[in-house]
């Protein structure tokens, strides 16, 4: 089937369900069992790999449902739903790492999870190097004895560098590496991790899995070798995410076909039109031609979400805060994905190890909504006059 019929059908059992149309919220802690024997079969058969409502921890019809649809969509054997998209990161991390480890991670990654490894990971003794996004094949030189995990993300958060995965991917492999990628950015609608050599894939599902702005969740999909230590650490930190968040997230995966198309195609057309504008330095989107890394998105990505960066040309602060203060159709806040326009001002310079980042020009990242591109662009129009008037 093609992903537009598995975002419809996937993790559905009306024939089970009295022909309810969506997955049952099932709101569960407590399991009760008819006999002893019932419940030392239910816990033979945890043991034993199986599927079986035995605590609410671990999970329901409801949460299955979920992770039956991003499964099929996005590849791999199995999926685990977390509270956060960052919770995701850090236990898919987890899963993998252990004390004397060490981790190959992008200079590029999203900011939660450099912290979540510069603290908490440090603090377990995992060795952690960042490494250029276009490092490509050189990523064999990063590689020490006890490098046991290879975390990407493409394209990378706030900047946008696309990554050779399938390179890097099979260089690692070639050295007994795990393989995750962060693949919130295209969603597994418009890239398959698994197909580029990918073992784990993250989501933070509060962007286009959700859609609406209005909850937080998470998942990672492995590979059959990988899951195992997946699920084990995952039901050790008794990590699990609500119904009714679960319940959001099933219904807003039915719709990311169309959202995320539209989506990519407001997003280009803005982005085109940013291009022209006098003010603009540079657009930071993959999808543009003369994006540096347009060539690796063409071909291994299926198409594009609605968020991407530009920068300015030098400008002051009070110039960028006339630009953005007053926009009326851009909300100015973090997380994106959802079906309203973004922009935040963000700084690379803060962070950036391995690489080095000129903030010369501001940096603005946006991502564009479900508006009228019209509209949107009257808006930016407007906030670029008064930018003018500012400087």
């Amino acid at each position: 089937m093609r992903d537009e019929t598995k975002l419809v059908t996937a993790g559905r059992d009306p024939e089970g369900n009295f022909g309810v149309v969506n997955a049952p919220v099932y709101h569960a802690s407590t399991i009760l069992y008819p006999s002893l024997e019932a419940l030392q079969k239910t816990h033979a058969a945890r043991a034993a790999g199986e599927r079986v409502v035995s605590y609410g921890r671990k999970g329901t019809p409801t949460t299955w449902s979920l992770e039956d649809a991003i499964t099929a969509l996005e590849g791999g054997y199995r999926c685990q739903v977390f509270p956060s998209g960052l919770a995701a990161c850090s236990n898919a991390m987890m899963a993998f790492l252990k004390t004397g480890d060490h981790l190959l991670i992008t200079d590029s990654v999203y900011g939660p999870s450099r912290s979540f490894c510069d603290t908490v990971l440090r603090r377990f003794g995992v060795e952690v190097t960042y490494y250029d996004p276009l490092i490509g094949a050189g990523i064999a030189d990063l590689i020490q004895p006890n490098t046991t995990v290879l975390y990407v993300e493409a394209p990378g958060s706030q900047t946008f560098e696309m990554q050779d995965i399938p390179t890097l991917t099979e260089v690692a492999h070639g050295k007994g590496l795990v393989v995750m990628m962060d693949n919130t950015w295209a969603s597994p609608l418009f890239c398959k991790p698994f197909d580029l050599g990918v073992d784990v894939s993250i989501q933070a599902g509060t962007k286009y899995v959700v859609g609406h702005s209005d909850v937080m969740i998470g998942t990672v999909t492995a590979t059959k070798e990988c899951w195992p230590a997946l699920e084990a650490s995952a039901g050790a930190f008794g990590q699990t995410a609500g119904p009714d968040d679960v319940y959001l997230a099933q219904r807003g995966i039915r719709t990311l076909s169309v959202r995320l198309k539209q989506h990519m195609e407001s997003g280009i057309a803005i982005a085109e039109w940013l291009k022209g504008r006098p003010e603009v330095h540079s657009v930071l989107h993959p999808a543009l031609p003369d994006h540096p890394g347009h060539d690796i998105w063409k071909r291994d990505f299926l198409g594009a979400s609605g968020l991407f960066s530009l920068r300015l040309n030098a400008v002051s602060k009070d110039a960028i805060a006339a630009f953005i203060d007053d926009l009326e159709l851009f909300g100015m806040g973090y997380s994106w994905g959802g079906y309203e326009s973004l922009v935040v001002l963000a700084d690379p310079t803060s962070y950036r190890t391995a690489t080095h980042w000129d903030n010369t020009n501001p940096l603005l990242r946006f991502h564009i909504g479900l508006e009228a591109v019209d509209d949107l662009i009257g808006d930016l129009s407007a906030g670029f006059d008064r930018l003018n008037t500012a400087k």
